[in-house]
């Protein structure tokens, strides 16, 4: 496919031309049941939102906020910016209230476009603080006893509001779009310090469609996607628009937690995920073959040798698989595998990008030999989304694939950092010029902040943020999350977070699987009381899970090694800062928080 000057102000209207009946989206109403979407409503819905926002004034460049779990309105909504060169911007709908109202006050957005009450209420709150929000616009169907002032209006009365004579304004204000106008604004989570707005322009937007056209040539109408992660995630947006470009339908799920429902309900052939969707689907399938018999614990074990041979060591390396062995992996699939997928919800595979965290080595293994392609890439919110990604025959596990066509990724050789320079590379941070310089190089590469190397066959391995890799007091570089995701694979363990900066050793803040710590507890004899904090604190209990810590880690060096750990009973959150929104832990908060168990481990 070659590339279209900007797209996204053109791809409603060129796919209701090519395909007007085809699905572009499927939605769920409010009894949960989906529907479907065309690509001629929604093209008209775009028409509608594009015209309500000129019939109000908004002008070129100014900014619509969208505050909102997934819908298809947020997508409607993103389109309808497009269309008039007005920037979208992508609002976590778990965001707090000092959140929302950082990012309107940072952008000046005029419209806030919110999902449901809750984050109603908060847009509401805000108007107090945020002076240039104009009007709030409420996608669910609720009685809004308060209207804002008269600001607050419903999604179907502002599509209804915009005059229909507005259209050939409309179709003048697309038309004056330029690549290098701003598109969205894509606000980082801030794990150490305030949000900082990264500036995707239209150009960047081109030329990360195109590129992914020459590495996902396995992608088809044909295919159905799941946006699971959230649209307010470069990555989920980034590859939602990949598949609208393509002509994929895209089912919209609005409820995280509801995934292992509505993945069975949809059977998608494509899906982004972070790694700790995989690890749970992971340990539920591990559990599940712990508890069969003896013969059919066996046969899965041949199954999965079996299947790591086809598909890792021919496959992969882009051999022919030889007959017997794949007869042997056909039999496998037909009693084993295919049940496996079918069980999950994805029994018609293609690809599962995923990304947004380290992933375990023995994960891909695992699924690469059932036969699902979990594709693991890296990218930023600053490089519109990926960077590099595996490509289908020659790529390596524990890398994150090879960069893509046309980006170009250096290593720093004082201290390991990724760079990368391309077309997809943000403009600058909005509002902050000190950051924009800071990000870059003087030649002009931007520092992702991440350290890492590549090998001899172009294949890039991130090693750790360079901000939380830290030195203990004995003068040794310590790379957390690598110690993170080894002890995180096991299903007796939920969150981990390494501490050991300027410290004589490494330690950890664990949170266990109270079930599985239970359970391992029982089978050694220990008896179990309801009071989960007593139990944590327990010596014999400690020893049970230090056993399995030294297990994990029996590989790394002395010195990486964790010698000491506190159980915690309740997991990181959200609402206690702990998390970003997209569930990376916040060292800094989590060390100012348990000051107290962390001094007491090096006491």
């Amino acid at each position: 496919m070659d590339k279209i000057e900007c797209l996204l102000t053109k791809l409603p209207r060129l796919q209701e031309a090519e395909r007007p009946d085809g699905v572009a989206l499927r939605g769920q109403d409010d009894a949960d049941k989906w529907f479907d979407i065309t690509w001629r409503e929604f093209a008209a819905d775009v028409r509608r939102f594009g015209c309500a926002l000129l019939d109000m004034g908004i002008n070129a460049a100014d900014c619509v906020a969208i505050f909102s779990s997934n819908r298809p309105e947020c997508l409607v909504t993103d389109y309808g910016c497009y269309a008039v060169g007005a920037v979208s911007v992508s609002i976590y709908a778990t965001s707090s209230q000092e959140q929302v109202e950082y990012i309107i006050n940072d952008c000046r957005a005029r419209v806030i476009v919110v999902g449901n009450r809750t984050q109603y209420e908060i847009a509401r709150r805000a108007i107090e603080r945020c002076p240039s929000i104009e009007r709030i616009v409420v996608v669910k169907d609720f009685d809004m006893a308060d209207d804002a002032g008269g600001k607050a209006e419903s999604w179907v009365d502002f599509l209804d509001s915009a005059p229909a004579n507005l259209e050939a304004a409309l179709a003048e204000r697309t038309a004056a779009v330029k690549p290098e106008d701003t598109a969205t604004l894509v606000y980082t989570s801030g794990t150490t310090g305030e949000p900082k707005g990264a500036i995707l322009t239209h150009a960047n937007f081109d030329e990360a469609l195109w590129l992914h056209t020459l590495r996902l040539t396995m992608l088809t109408p044909a295919d159905t996607s799941m946006a699971f992660l959230p649209l307010s995630h470069i990555f989920e947006k980034g590859f939602t628009y990949v598949c609208m470009m393509i002509g994929i339908p895209v089912a919209v799920n609005r409820d995280p937690r509801a995934i292992q429902d509505t993945i069975k309900q949809v059977r998608p052939t494509l899906m982004c995920a972070v790694p700790r969707f995989w690890e749970k689907v992971y340990t539920a399938v591990k559990e599940k073959i712990a508890s069969m018999g003896t013969v059919q614990r066996w046969l899965v074990e041949k199954a999965l040798k079996t299947g790591r041979a086809r598909n890792l060591h021919y496959r992969r390396l882009g051999l022919k698989v030889p007959f017997g062995l794949e007869m042997r992996y056909k039999l496998y699939d037909r009693l084993i595998f295919k049940q496996l997928r079918a069980a999950i919800g994805i029994d018609r595979p293609n690809i599962f990008p995923t990304a947004g965290a380290p992933v375990a080595d023995e994960l891909v293994d695992f699924f690469h030999s059932c036969g699902l392609f979990i594709m693991v890439g890296y990218g930023l919110s600053e490089t519109t989304a990926t960077v590099a990604c595996f490509p289908t025959e020659h790529y390596v596990v524990g890398s994150v694939g090879t960069p893509l066509p046309h980006i170009n990724v250096r290593i720093n050789p004082d201290n390991s950092e990724i760079e990368v320079k391309g077309g997809t590379v943000m403009s600058g941070y909005y509002n902050k010029p000190e950051a924009t310089a800071e990000a870059f190089t003087p030649d002009g590469w931007f520092r992702t902040g991440d350290a890492g190397r590549i090998d001899e066959g172009g294949n890039l391995f991130i090693t750790d943020r360079i901000k939380d890799l830290f030195k203990t007091s004995n003068g040794k570089y310590v790379a957390p999350q690598m110690i993170e995701t080894m002890l995180g694979i096991d299903p007796l363990f939920e969150q981990i977070t390494i501490i050991g900066d300027s410290r004589k050793f490494v330690s950890a803040l664990i949170v266990p699987n109270i079930a599985q710590l239970r359970a391992l507890a029982e089978s050694e004899g220990i008896a179990w009381s309801d009071d989960t904090a007593a139990m944590l604190a327990s010596p014999a209990v400690y020893k049970l899970v230090e056993r399995k810590v030294n297990e994990l880690q029996e590989g790394l060096a002395g010195y990486e090694k964790v010698k000491r750990f506190t159980l915690l009973p309740e997991e990181f959150s959200m609402e206690r800062g702990e998390l970003t929104n997209t569930l990376k832990v916040k060292r800094r908060v989590v060390a100012e928080h348990y000051a107290d168990a962390i001094e007491k481990m090096y006491s």
